[in-house]
């Protein structure tokens, strides 16, 4: 963003609201990828607790979420958007385009919103309890926008207050999907890399950075449009708005691409907080590591309303309101309890902590990361195991062991919760391992790679560089190598993982059994070969 220095970011209006706000500075997602983070953000719960720690597991909460308890304290609750927590049971996506409904949707009346879907200027959504499927105008953002300013318009002056989520989709891939006229800024600019994109994948983070920035101008003015109507509703002075994300993404910073890693781009989160009557609007910052599950909290604290005794996260909000920040937290706690997507990049299971000034992190195979975030901000120098370093690792390793104590986290091998929650069968725990080492030689992946030729399982990247594998494929699948080279292969996808998503999600290829049989038969025939 530009507030915080980047001098990429289009984002005035963005970088005028930090100036009035309570910035966050050390806001994170502890576990940082879609759904769980959604799930914390409802429940005040982390993921082990609210059962949400992989995409697409349907919450289902226990205690009253974040709009039940404004809703019950006389506040009309309103949602627009993705939501992204109705989850897919069958562990295939196969939910991400049905109707919600209303006793899955925690507490929000107004209802304007989606499951999920990544196509920004078509996209889908359900109108309150009308369960037929209606599609935005346009940009997404755009559409979605000028439908919450109409509800903050209703609204405004009412003898009741109101709670609103507006839960823009961008920027996500496909990044370069936003309108033409904010990808027309971004074409030919020059950009500023992060000093840890290795020098063979700028090429590649240029890309796809130009089409982020793109839908980051467009969500500036989509932000805009939400401030100008608050401002005119004659409430500005009584209205708390926040800005905030769910996650991330690397954007090849440690010749990484996507999210769900506790390197900084893809735990950091903006987190701004305006409350003028409070606050006023001379703009001060929070140096306290704030993490999803802090936000209920938060936001029910600086409201005056109950915290429900099942919340984990903390009230940030009294805590500023009162002047009294020294029993915030220390440190945020990281988590990924199940290794699916980050499989692709060969990292196992893990649980950390971030401070104010060091990330460390334990992989289930042992330490395997600590960075001097103050010192070295693009963590290029992996402290870990270092003996002039030993007492300051045991502490940052005293301080995981509180947060696990604290959650009664037994970090477990993921299997062990899978089984026990049921979801062994969902097709994402499939993703393919693959290896991967930092650019810089300090950290490597921590899960067993694979042996062997490429076969069904395999990623799409290392099927096709195989040369008998993929004529294999292309004998057996005509034409699908062009299709999937540009669509999945850079994903963590495999034929396996296709095959099973293909009949439930449109836009998949369709790989029928027969011709899965096949090419399972045929790409095993080189391995027998090799052992004869």
């Amino acid at each position: 963003m530009g507030y915080e220095g980047d001098l990429n970011a289009e984002t005035p209006s963005f970088d005028r609201f930090a100036r009035e706000s309570v910035n966050f500075d050390q806001a994170v997602s502890g576990c940082s990828v879609c759904c769980p983070a959604r799930a914390s953000l409802v429940t005040g719960q982390y993921p082990l607790t609210n059962g949400v720690y992989i995409n697409d597991v349907p919450l289902r909460p226990s205690a009253p979420t974040l709009g039940e308890v404004f809703r019950t304290a006389g506040y009309r609750t309103a949602y627009v958007g993705k939501w992204h927590l109705y989850g897919s049971p069958d562990g295939r996506w196969e939910r991400r385009e049905d109707f919600i409904p209303s006793e899955f949707r925690f507490g929000f009346d107004y209802w304007k919103a989606a499951e999920a879907t990544h196509d920004y200027n078509r996209s889908f959504y359900y109108d309150n309890n009308d369960p037929e499927k209606r599609y935005w105008e346009g940009y997404d953002a755009f559409a979605q926008t000028e439908d919450a300013c109409r509800f903050i318009q209703e609204n405004a002056g009412q003898s009741e207050p109101y709670f609103m989520m507006l839960s823009w989709g961008p920027p996500h891939f496909p990044l370069h999907t936003a309108p033409e006229r904010y990808r027309a800024m971004f074409r030919d600019r020059p950009i500023s890399l992060r000093l840890n994109v290795p020098d063979e994948l700028a090429g590649a983070a240029t890309a796809d950075l130009r089409g982020y920035y793109s839908h980051m101008a467009a969500l500036d003015d989509c932000f805009a449009r939400v401030l100008d109507v608050v401002e005119a509703s004659g409430q500005v002075e009584d209205t708390v708005v926040v800005f905030t994300s769910d996650h991330g993404d690397m954007m090849e910073s440690q010749g990484l691409s996507h999210k769900m890693v506790p390197w900084e781009e893809s735990i950091r989160v903006p987190f701004l907080l305006r409350y003028p009557r409070i606050h006023g609007t001379a703009g001060t910052r929070c140096g306290a590591p704030l993490n999803s599950p802090d936000i209920m909290p938060t936001l029910l604290g600086i409201c005056g309303l109950p915290i429900p005794g099942s919340v984990q996260g903390s009230d940030f909000g009294t805590a500023l309101w009162r002047g009294n920040v020294r029993n915030l937290p220390e440190s945020a706690f990281l988590n990924n309890v199940v290794p699916a997507q980050v499989r692709q990049y060969g990292f196992a299971e893990y649980r950390g902590v971030r401070t104010r000034s060091h990330t460390y992190v334990r992989s289930i195979t042992g330490p395997w990361l600590l960075y001097d975030n103050t010192n070295d901000p693009y963590q290029k120098q992996n402290l870990c195991g270092r003996a002039d370093l030993a007492s300051l690792q045991e502490q940052l390793e005293e301080e995981l062991r509180r947060w696990l104590d604290l959650l009664d986290d037994d970090f477990l091998p993921a299997d062990e919760y899978l089984r026990r929650d049921g979801l062994s069968h969902y097709v994402e725990l499939e993703t393919p391992i693959s290896y991967q080492r930092s650019p810089w030689a300090d950290w490597e992946s921590t899960l067993p790679t694979p042996d062997g030729p490429p076969d069904v399982r395999s990623s799409l990247k290392e099927l096709f560089a195989a040369p008998e594998a993929a004529a294999v494929v292309e004998t057996v699948l005509p034409g699908l190598r062009e299709h999937l080279v540009v669509a999945f292969a850079g994903r963590g996808f495999s034929l396996s993982m296709l095959h099973q998503y293909g009949p439930v999600r449109p836009g998949f290829p369709q790989i029928s059994d027969m011709q899965f049989a096949e090419l399972e038969r045929r790409l095993a025939q080189p391995s027998k070969q090799q052992t004869k």
